[in-house]
């Protein structure tokens, strides 16, 4: 049986994640604050994204967000491992997004990818103190330039 501690640890990491699913798809940059700690160290490289500081990435995210009008992040089956108020985690993600392009159509395609993350225990409970987003697989992603790195 699991400690009463170890089972309300994983919960709230569950619903970290969580709140940086809802945060990123409802285009909630403030929101990442209660997320990340305010040194956390957040590479997105391997998907064509940016690497750097909470506060890089939140001054990145609506400009590189901007050309997708639709996207969801649907977090599930995350591999844990505690150790004490500090905690390592690899977590699947599937990601449908739709592109519009320049002349206004719009494609719906697919990434699978997993977070890499090394998880801390605050005052404030668990956050994110790095995340690196890693590539797994992508189906129907349409011609497109680079994500912008404005702001990084």
């Amino acid at each position: 049986m699991l400690p009463l501690q170890e089972i309300s640890d994983r919960i709230e990491i569950q619903d970290l994640f969580a709140r940086y699913s809802f945060a990123i798809d409802e285009r909630d940059w403030a929101a990442l604050d209660s997320v990340f700690t305010p040194d956390a160290k957040i590479d997105y490289t391997e998907t064509g994204g940016a690497k750097g500081s909470l506060a890089d990435i939140k001054a990145w995210l609506p400009t590189a967000l901007e050309r997708f009008p639709m996207f969801q992040h649907m977090v599930a089956t995350t591999k844990l491992t505690l150790d004490g108020d500090r905690a390592t985690s690899r977590t699947i993600l599937f990601n449908p997004m739709t592109y519009r392009a320049e002349n206004g159509t719009d494609q719906v395609f697919f990434i699978g990818l997993w977070y890499r993350d090394q998880l801390v225990r605050t005052d404030a409970g668990w956050r994110i103190a790095e995340r690196h987003e890693e590539m797994g697989w992508s189906h129907n992603v349409p011609p497109m330039p680079p994500i912008p790195q404005a702001g990084v």
